[in-house]
């Protein structure tokens, strides 16, 4: 008699911090390629999501996103982190000219009972996916950034958070009167990520 073996996709936890902090890591590399806050030159391309995407080979960035990417999967872990901003900022003057929010829901009994959910690798990917070329094609709907620019990450956590050394209080980095443009999301069943960049508007309409 012939029998056959099925198999769910469980996710855990650790596996839904993993998958969230990983593709915050892409998504920033993504943003800093595709915005030119550095040199086409410093990125290499690399496979992920069944796309080619760019990595940063300059050290100092690696390794602050390294970081930042390990941080972030811990405070995931105990569902503290409620936003991701990326900041893309003037070098020169310090103005901000884009903010990158990723709004992050946590599944409150998968961290207090230690449950498991179940959804396919392979939906998470397509929905990745799918943010990633929005990412790469931002081109096309954001104003051109023709001035040198530096970034910075801001992460929202609940109040009783330890926070590591490394990292300071800061004002939010708004925008006066944006401009913004949702992205698709992603879920993991544990962690839902809506992705909206809002951006500094030049383009002011005379209604006079």
């Amino acid at each position: 008699m012939a029998s056959r073996t099925a198999s769910k996709d469980i996710i855990t936890l650790r596996g839904s911090a993993a998958i969230v902090s990983e593709y915050f890591g892409y998504a920033a590399n993504s943003i800093l390629y595709n915005r030119g806050v550095y040199h086409e030159e410093s990125f290499k391309k690399v496979k992920k999501y069944g796309l080619t995407l760019l990595l940063t080979e300059d050290e100092g960035v690696k390794t602050f996103v390294s970081n930042l990417t390990a941080q972030l999967a811990e405070w995931l872990e105990t569902g503290k982190l409620q936003r991701v901003v990326l900041v893309i900022m003037s070098k020169a003057s310090g103005e901000v000219l884009e903010r990158w929010n990723f709004s992050i829901e946590t599944d409150s009994e998968v961290v207090e009972k230690g449950v498991s959910r179940e959804k396919s690798d392979k939906e998470i990917m397509r929905e990745i996916q799918a943010i990633m070329r929005q990412i790469a094609s931002s081109i096309t709907y954001l104003p051109c950034l023709e001035e040198p620019c530096v970034f910075d990450v801001l992460a929202y956590t609940d109040t009783d958070v330890a926070v590591p050394f490394t990292w300071i209080e800061s004002d939010p980095k708004l925008i006066a009167n944006p401009q913004m443009v949702k992205l698709h999301s992603f879920d993991t069943k544990i962690h839902k990520v809506d992705t909206l960049v809002s951006y500094k508007n030049d383009d002011e309409w005379d209604e006079s």
